[in-house]
């Protein structure tokens, strides 16, 4: 649909838009949290990176980079201009956050079973007291740009810090509606003693609790999550099961990654078809609207239409059609800034995007996200539960292969 601006840069469209590398992209898992939390030393000891090669550690805030830490044949660094550019990757559209973020993009490519299967992202750590500009780039935006693509969200909490601050809560408000991707961390728990970790524990809830306003909360892993020995006289075996539980959620990801790029591509298809519609409807008001070239400008129109969208109506008659949520419009003020970039002239109505053989686009997304995408989930869930193998020359695991799979990563003991 690139007539309706999905492949345009702009804020509204390219979110929206799913490359090809995208599909193919190994699952996606996420870490977020205020500076120091362990959120580095918790990748380096997933992935046992060695100590000339780990990520940067430290008490003060050291990570200023988005790393993505990928399976490659060796070692090495790949600079955020060249993955953005890399076809077979698929970050080609962070380079609509311009240079000054794609200087503080890294890629790192390592050698390891479980790189093998799932891809790695640190992120900054959240500083309360500094402002967005003084990043030098949209820091929530390029957040939500990995947020949409992830499929597991670890927000990890250092004990000592858990105040919650406006750059924490607003990453919060960006994880609404993502609560099934979400897990938080509670790390260096053997930091504290025992007693004041249950208060500690207590803390965290009600410090989050009115920014994840759901039935049911995340799950939270307590435990230390790096490779030294555990401090004595906390909770040892409490520690290493919740260790391997969280193991487990991301042997679940690996193991649902077919299912969850299904659910993945029938969202952004809903969301095109919503940002569609919405453009149409916009059109048509236009249309409706425009005074005669003698009589008035065209500019001043389309500006009081975008400015107010509920006077024309724009909204709740997108809304009036079925199987459109309310919860799923994106804010009116998001077709400001896509209008201020292309002209409403340059977009025709969808009414006139049918072809003989092709059929009408709208139509044809209309099927995909009713009967197509619903049917193929079914297809494969079956597969799954009747324990049939798709890959190519594979052969199916049998379930003590799958135990042993879970068990493959396991915290060195002391």
């Amino acid at each position: 649909m690139e007539f309706y601006g999905i492949l345009k840069m702009n804020h509204t469209s390219f979110k929206l838009f799913c490359i090809d590398g995208e599909l193919e992209a190994k699952p996606m898992v996420l870490f977020l949290g205020p500076w120091s939390a362990g959120k580095s030393t918790m990748i380096n000891y997933l992935v046992g990176l060695e100590d000339n090669i780990k990520l940067p550690v430290g008490a003060e805030p050291v990570t200023s980079d988005f790393t993505v830490v990928y399976h490659g044949k060796s070692y090495r660094t790949v600079e955020g201009l060249v993955l953005a550019t890399d076809g077979r990757q698929s970050f080609g559209s962070l380079e609509h956050f311009g240079n000054a973020f794609l200087e503080r993009f890294l890629g790192i490519e390592y050698p390891h079973k479980l790189l093998q299967k799932v891809t790695l992202v640190d992120t900054p750590g959240i500083i309360e007291n500094r402002k967005q500009q003084e990043r030098g780039y949209p820091f929530n935006e390029v957040c939500e740009w990995f947020m949409d693509r992830s499929d597991l969200i670890f927000v990890v909490f250092d004990p000592t810090k858990l105040d919650v601050g406006t750059e924490l809560e607003s990453i919060f408000k960006q994880l609404k509606g993502r609560e099934s991707q979400i897990r938080i961390i509670l790390n260096k728990a053997d930091s504290i003693p025992p007693q004041e970790l249950m208060r500690v524990y207590g803390a965290l809830f009600w410090n989050l609790a009115p920014l994840i306003n759901v039935t049911e909360p995340p799950r939270v892993y307590v435990g230390s999550f790096w490779d030294r020995p555990f401090e004595p006289n906390t909770y040892h075996d409490i520690f290493l099961e919740e260790e391997r539980s969280l193991l487990l959620d991301l042997n679940d990801v690996i193991v649902n990654q077919l299912h969850n790029k299904i659910a993945m591509v029938r969202r952004r298809a809903k969301a095109i078809r919503i940002h569609a519609l919405l453009v149409d409807e916009y059109l048509k008001k236009f249309t409706a609207n425009r005074p005669y070239a003698i009589m008035g400008d065209g500019e001043d129109t389309m500006r009081q239409i975008v400015d107010n969208p509920e006077k024309f109506n724009i909204f709740t008659t997108v809304l009036a059609r079925s199987n459109i949520s309310k919860y799923d419009l994106p804010n009116p003020d998001t077709y400001k800034n896509f209008f201020a970039i292309n002209a409403i002239d340059l977009f025709q109505p969808l009414r006139k995007q049918c072809g003989y053989f092709s059929g009408c686009l709208l139509e044809n997304i209309e099927s995909a996200i009713t009967e197509h995408l619903p049917q193929l989930l079914g297809a494969v869930q079956n597969e799954t539960q009747q324990g049939v193998c798709t890959k190519k020359g594979g052969s199916c695991s049998s379930k003590k292969d799958k135990e042993k799979e879970k068990e493959k990563y396991k915290k060195p003991q002391s």
